[in-house]
């Protein structure tokens, strides 16, 4: 690892996991998240930062001019692996790997991500650029919520051509019980934030996905969804 003074990056974490260090942006100044962008970038990896704002990627732009930035997953990234596949209908770049210098496939594997409504995507867009920096070719279905169940029958042929199907979803959290009644793959359910006051800031909507009847189904915190995609990445891997 490398000592900054603020931080201790740790260049040994793709060894030990396959994938090297993601970058927290919250609570982080923007120079900090440059300067650590700077010791990472280099040595053939993809390099990425959660929950970053427009200013830190001027900021981590002027320092590191090959980041790009993705406005609603809120996400910074330099792409210096490439591989993977773009599904029809994603407005990112084409997905590259990201791991150890072992050689690897073009894509770990496949993974759809789905959101209950429009407000959710944000959320959703952080698993599906996360999964897609990580080497995953992915799909989106959005706004396919319960309340118009019958959106969510008429993407099923896209959903159950996934390895791994990430569920995002505020209000009640329902669409992640939906989903795991309708797929033999392993179902991450992410509750959101986003609801009434009843929903508690996403309390309703994780407690609802960790009481769902449906087999298969697992849950990450809420609003987490670097964690799913994380996570679908790590099954995928060991599907190689």
């Amino acid at each position: 690892y490398k000592d900054l003074g603020f931080a201790n990056v740790d260049h040994h974490r793709a060894i030990r996991t396959g994938f090297p260090e993601v970058i927290f942006g919250q609570g982080k100044t923007p120079e900090q998240i440059r300067d650590i962008f700077k010791e990472l970038t280099g040595r053939g990896r993809n390099i990425m930062a959660t929950r970053a704002s427009a200013e830190d990627f001027q900021v981590v732009k002027e320092g590191v001019p090959e980041a790009e930035y993705y406005e609603t997953a809120r996400i910074i990234a330099v792409r210096e692996k490439e591989g993977g596949t773009e599904k029809a209908g994603s407005d990112a770049p084409r997905p590259a790997s990201l791991g150890n210098d072992a050689p690897r496939p073009a894509s770990l594997g496949s993974v759809c991500v789905i959101s209950a409504g429009t407000a959710d995507i944000p959320v959703a867009e952080e698993a599906a650029v996360t999964a897609e920096l990580l080497g995953n070719d992915v799909s989106r279905v959005y706004d396919v919520g319960v309340a118009g169940i019958h959106r969510l029958f008429d993407k099923l042929h896209i959903i159950r051509e996934a390895n791994v199907v990430i569920t995002v979803a505020g209000m009640e959290g329902a669409l992640a019980s939906v989903i795991g009644g309708l797929v033999d793959v392993p179902v991450i359910a992410v509750p959101t934030s986003i609801g009434y006051g009843a929903n508690l800031g996403g309390l309703s909507a994780l407690l609802s996905m960790l009481n769902s009847c449906a087999n298969g189904v697992s849950v990450v915190n809420i609003d987490n969804g670097f964690g799913a995609a994380y996570m679908a990445a790590v099954i995928n891997k060991g599907r190689r």
